[in-house]
This record gives C-alpha cells, sequence and structure tokens, in this order.
C-alpha cells in the first residue's frame, strides 16, 4: 500500500502501451517493430517531475528498487522457454560461452572514442562493458559511484536504459535484412547481459520471423543468462584492466603525457 501510487501509474502505462501494441512497419529489405516496452519506456519517462510531474521522487526511488524483481519474473518467463529448445542450445553451447569474448569490442571501440573526446578516468567505467546492473555494482565496490569511473558507468547505464530498447530493436532488424547471419546467432548476440534490450530485440526478430519465435526466445534468453553469469567475471579478469591499460595508452597519445590515476590526482595536475 506505501507504493499503491507507483502501482497505478505503472498499470495504466501497461494498460495504454498494450492497447498500442505492435507497430511494424518496412524499411527496405528490413522490418522495424515498435515494441509496447518502448511506449512505455518513454511515457514513463515522461511522467517525471521534470516534465509532466505525474511521478514524485518517492515513486522513482521505489521504482529503482523494485526493477529487480520485475526484471526476474522477465526471466522466470524466458527460462520456461529454455526447456523446450535445450537440445538446441546445448549443441550451440561454445558460441554462447566465447560470445562473451564479442562484448570486449566495446573497450576496443569505447575507450578511444572516449578518450578523444575528452574524458578523463570517466572513460574506464563508461567502456568496460555494457553498463547493466552488476558491472555498475562492480564499478561501485572498485573505485566507488562518486568517483570519476563511478559517473561513467552510471552514464551508459542511464543512456542504455533510455535509449538502448529502441537501439537494439532497431539494430536486430536492419542486422536480419542486410547481413548473412542465421536468426538464431542474432538472437543469441542480443543476450549481452540486458533483459529488456534482449526483449526489444528478440521481439523484432520473432516479428520477422514468427516461424522461428519460440527458438528466438529461448536462444535470447539462454545467451543473456549466461552473459549474466560470466559477463561479470570477463569484466573482472579481462574487461577492467583492458580498459585501464588502452586508456593510459590512448591517453598518451592525446595528450603527450603519463594518464593520472586517480581523480584527484588528475585536479592536481
Amino acid at each position: 500500500m506505501k507504493n499503491l501510487r507507483l502501482h497505478l501509474i505503472v498499470l495504466v502505462l501497461v494498460v495504454v502501451a498494450e492497447k498500442i501494441g505492435n507497430i511494424a512497419f518496412t524499411l527496405g529489405v528490413g522490418k522495424i517493430v515498435l515494441l509496447p516496452m518502448m511506449y512505455a519506456l518513454l511515457m514513463g519517462v515522461l511522467t517525471a517531475p521534470r516534465f509532466l510531474k505525474i511521478s514524485r521522487d518517492t515513486e522513482i526511488n521505489a521504482a529503482s528498487s523494485l526493477l529487480g524483481v520485475t526484471l526476474m519474473l522477465l526471466m522466470a518467463k524466458y527460462g520456461t522457454l529454455v526447456g523446450p529448445s535445450l537440445p538446441k542450445i546445448l549443441a550451440a553451447s561454445p558460441a554462447l560461452i566465447l560470445q562473451e569474448f564479442g562484448n570486449l569490442g566495446t573497450i576496443l571501440v569505447g575507450v578511444p572514442v572516449a578518450v578523444f573526446l575528452g574524458l578523463k578516468r570517466e572513460t574506464i567505467g563508461a567502456a568496460h562493458s555494457i553498463a547493466r546492473e552488476p558491472n555498475v555494482a562492480l564499478i561501485g565496490e572498485r573505485y566507488g559511484l562518486d568517483a570519476a569511473e563511478g559517473r561513467g558507468v552510471m552514464g551508459v547505464y542511464i543512456a542504455g536504459t533510455v535509449i538502448g530498447t529502441i537501439f537494439f530493436g532497431l539494430m536486430a532488424s536492419f542486422a536480419a535484412a542486410y547481413l548473412p547471419l542465421h536468426p538464431y546467432a542474432l538472437a543469441m548476440a542480443a543476450g549481452v547481459g540486458s533483459a529488456s534490450m534482449m526483449s526489444a530485440a528478440v521481439g523484432s526478430l520473432s516479428a520477422m520471423f514468427p516461424e522461428m519465435a519460440d527458438q528466438l526466445a529461448a536462444f535470447g534468453a539462454a545467451s543473456n543468462m549466461l552473459s549474466g553469469l560470466d559477463g561479470l567475471y570477463m569484466s573482472i579478469w579481462m574487461g577492467l584492466p583492458l580498459s585501464e591499460w588502452l586508456y593510459r595508452k590512448v591517453y598518451r597519445i592525446k595528450y603527450g603525457e603519463p594518464a593520472p590515476e586517480s581523480e584527484k590526482e588528475a585536479h592536481a595536475e
């Protein structure tokens, strides 16, 4: 009852989003699918105190703490799809496990771009991963969320929450339309550790390949669960060390001097 207002707001947003339903339109040879999750996300942003002021700070803080519960229910639903497709998933297990090395590509691209845009140690938190909940916890424990690295990871986390779902849905449609990759491979690639992003990508793929809808959801869910399990260890053992090393290299190229080892040292300079 303490969060009754929040639950009523969420209920209204969900009903409106579901009433709108999926909106699909063709773009070239591909199909872009706008899902109810996207509408609910955008409407939720509009209810914030900065806009329509329907939600208050108390509702926003309560919603943050309840997010984990709702994602747990979503993953439980996807878990029921993994069982029937288990033989196919086991056959693809090496690919599902090795795909985590592909996530290191965000470091090779993100660190140089961030440094040349002027970011300092925020680069390490922002570019070491896709910055979902386990990565936020890792950076918070290692550096503190009030440090430069903490601001970096939170910036990417917020950006991913706001526009990542839309981006993943569109990217999956374009990849399915223009790249010579099997839909199963694209569904596996969608499981980067974010339930909402994975759901958007798999939803777009399912609209394009309805005969594979259950298998695509199973591959996406299995991939997402594996990314959540081994992705954190990949960040600890490879992601953060690689980000630190590449940050120092790129910093020296841009500024011609060694990178500061801490935010206090950077301010002192």
